[in-house]
């Protein structure tokens, strides 16, 4: 899914129109086709992975390719289609550190509101060498209690995991992303 407003019908490219559309009580505003065929651009979030990955006792957190010096996360991914979340983000901490996963548990489902996501985010417990994958730049190691998450998206995620591990929450103080990063 994404965020950008299609002014065409991706069906027959007629022209589409802001419409009223109603279900179970609820009106909602989108984007449809006025023609018979019927499309609706609906606008629906994107399922997306994220694990707080662990290795040898300590937390791994990445920088992408293009991110901002000294700015980590979760490693983060897209399920593929009728992908199960557990295999997708063991998928994910393979593709992006060479990570065998051992166990999986899930954190909780966070809102990643400017990429249109939902996040279902776990901490993965993981074996072997750390390889980065093409889609990262670096990798920092952590001690749990050394956490400092930001207070948005996937940073719930590890706010969530630390508190459920009884460990004191300071979140990080930084701009909004789009200051930083040039679009």
């Amino acid at each position: 899914m994404t965020l950008e407003r299609f002014n065409f019908c991706p069906r027959c490219a007629k022209p589409l129109t802001d419409r009223e559309l109603v279900a179970d009580g609820v009106t909602s505003l989108r984007r449809a086709c006025d023609a018979a065929c019927g499309y609706i651009q609906w606008g629906n979030p994107t399922p997306a992975v994220g694990a707080l990955v662990e290795h040898d006792g300590e937390i791994i957190l990445a920088r992408g390719q293009g991110w901002p010096d000294g700015w980590f996360a979760l490693v983060t991914g897209y399920l593929e289609p009728l992908e199960d979340p557990k295999l997708g983000v063991a998928r994910e901490v393979k593709e992006e550190l060479g990570l065998e996963t051992v166990e999986t548990n899930l954190i909780g489902n966070y809102i990643f509101e400017r990429k249109n996501e939902v996040m279902l985010c776990y901490h993965v417990v993981t074996r072997g060498e750390v390889k980065l994958g093409e889609e990262l730049a670096e990798y920092k190691r952590y001690a749990p209690k050394d956490l400092r998450p930001w207070p948005r998206a996937t940073g719930f995620a590890v706010a969530d995991w630390m508190r459920s591990r009884g460990l004191e929450v300071k979140f990080l103080e930084r701009p909004p992303l789009d200051t930083v990063i040039k679009k």
